[in-house]
């Protein structure tokens, strides 16, 4: 992730979406299906007063030519994608799919949020290839 002024580029709004996904897990613990943590996040952010798309659709391009749609979870600020997951642990595979959908939605940022696992777990996510050509 860049390193801007002494912190990670959008570190402030990272954080602010990290905390209130802590606070779904706190009360709700594990156990629950990806779409009740997601609605529950969505109450989250709105009381934080982050804007958000939910399920925001996607066409996703292969050398110009359209092969299909993907749901981000949430596009968060029009800046970080976030994926949710209910699994009992994150791999290498739900990893990929994130870094995925960052180059589809040509994004620098992503959090991979894991409710599914006794405690939160969360990845913030960057998209090199972006940030390499952004500054040139």
């Amino acid at each position: 992730m860049e390193f801007v002024n002494g912190s990670y580029k959008y570190s402030e709004l990272t954080g602010k979406i990290i905390g209130c996904a802590m606070k779904v897990h706190r009360t709700l613990g594990n156990g629950f299906q990806e779409v009740v943590y997601q609605k529950c996040l969505a109450i989250e952010m709105e009381k934080q007063g982050l804007k958000f798309s939910r399920e925001l659709e996607m066409e996703i391009y292969y050398e110009g030519i359209n092969v299909g749609v993907r749901r981000v979870d949430f596009l968060v600020e029009n800046l970080i994608m976030v994926e949710l997951k209910a699994k009992s642990s994150l791999d290498d595979l739900h990893l990929a799919q994130a870094l995925n959908y960052l180059e589809a939605y040509k994004l620098e940022t992503g959090l991979l949020i894991n409710f599914g696992s006794k405690s939160l777990e969360f990845k913030r996510i960057t998209n090199e290839y972006k940030l390499k050509n952004q500054n040139r």
